[in-house]
């Protein structure tokens, strides 16, 4: 089991929904420190203020950071600078918006940002470049599981995360290195992120409210705790289903057989 105690955290997306629950989550479980990055200062800042207060000054750092940007780079930058190392990076921000106006900056926080931080976090942590290993969590969702009309760009997005992380994770890779990459597909969560949901036109934004009433929908607090549980249990390259507010629920096998059948005839 993986004890995130006495480790250097970072999350994305951190200041609100789940990720600030994982942040607190984490925290509460002992680690050394936890760096949040977010672009929305207002609640950052008042996180920081909150947790510090609660466990001791210069524990938890916000930086400002939009991920699509280079203040990814930056912002990876001071918190080594600032805590002398990253142990766990959880690339968590991302947003739900097909819209034809706000596709591409989905794509960028979704898929960019997500494989920018984790090659940034892989390099900061390889064991054959003078790191001390670690592990890289990316945040992908049920719609990776399935086919649907509703939101095919975020769909694709996080078909993306899940095909990314478990590549980078593969076993070869991970003995070599000893970053550790997990994925966790979160189910309807109740957060912003369903608040208003863009599509790419308006007969398919009519058909939304209804199917997400279709879906079970799970509080917060049931996510972070599914997602602890896939950080402390998962091995590098696993899937994790967190959905329902079901206990977590580890899917590597199903998805290795969807390849398995999809690969069928690509080396004949």
């Amino acid at each position: 089991m993986n004890d995130v105690r006495d480790l250097v955290v970072l999350v994305t997306g951190g200041s609100n929904g789940i990720g600030a629950g994982i942040v607190r989550a984490v925290l509460a479980r002992g680690a050394k420190h936890v760096a949040i990055l977010d672009i929305n200062v207002t609640q950052g800042k008042a996180l920081e203020a909150e947790l510090n207060l609660k466990y001791g000054a210069n524990k938890v750092k916000f930086i400002k950071c939009d991920v699509t940007t280079n203040e990814l780079h930056t912002a990876f930058d001071e918190a080594v600078q600032l805590f002398g190392y990253l142990d766990v990076v959880i690339n968590n921000a991302g947003i739900m918006n097909d819209s034809p106006q706000t596709y591409e900056k989905q794509i960028a926080i979704n898929v960019t940002a997500v494989i920018t931080g984790s090659l940034k976090a892989y390099e900061i942590m390889r064991k054959d470049r003078n790191g001390k290993g670690g592990t890289i969590i990316n945040i992908s969702s049920v719609v990776a599981l399935i086919q649907s009309s509703l939101l095919p760009v975020y769909s694709a997005t996080k078909s993306a995360v899940l095909q990314f992380s478990n590549c980078l994770g593969k076993n070869d890779t991970y003995n070599r290195t000893g970053v550790r990459v997990v994925t966790v597909c979160f189910g309807a969560t109740d957060t912003s992120l369903i608040a208003k949901v863009g599509c790419i036109d308006e007969e398919i934004e009519k058909m939304v409210p209804a199917a997400l009433e279709r879906m079970p929908l799970q509080g917060v607090d049931a996510a972070v705790s599914g997602f602890i549980h896939a950080f402390e249990n998962g091995a590098s390259g696993s899937t994790w289903l967190v959905t329902s507010g079901r206990p977590a629920e580890e899917i590597t096998g199903n998805v290795t057989k969807a390849y398995e059948i999809l690969s069928q005839g690509v080396y004949k």
